[in-house]
């Protein structure tokens, strides 16, 4: 699992059949300068901190024959508790 911040939207107006309702966001995994493209079915925002999983993982999450997705959005990194207080 990769922890990332997300940093955009990609807009694709056109989708593969059995695609199910989500977003495609660019995401920047934390540490790296490097983006990469995440299939989102949470809903997240602009500046989320979020978790995502990559390759057959991401994958396997889809029902039926997966699409050509290698990164899932799985969850959202809540603010730590620390972070809060100050």
């Amino acid at each position: 699992m990769i922890a990332a911040t997300v940093t955009g939207h990609v807009w694709a107006t056109r989708r593969i059949d059995g695609l199910p309702p989500g977003a495609f966001l660019e995401v920047q995994p934390d540490g790296s300068g490097s983006h990469l493209i995440a299939f989102d079915v949470l809903g997240s925002g602009l500046g989320e901190r979020v978790l995502v999983a990559q390759g057959s993982v991401a994958a396997s999450w889809f029902p039926g024959t997966p699409p050509p997705v290698d990164a899932l959005i799985i969850g959202s990194i809540d603010a730590d508790s620390t972070e809060q207080q100050q």
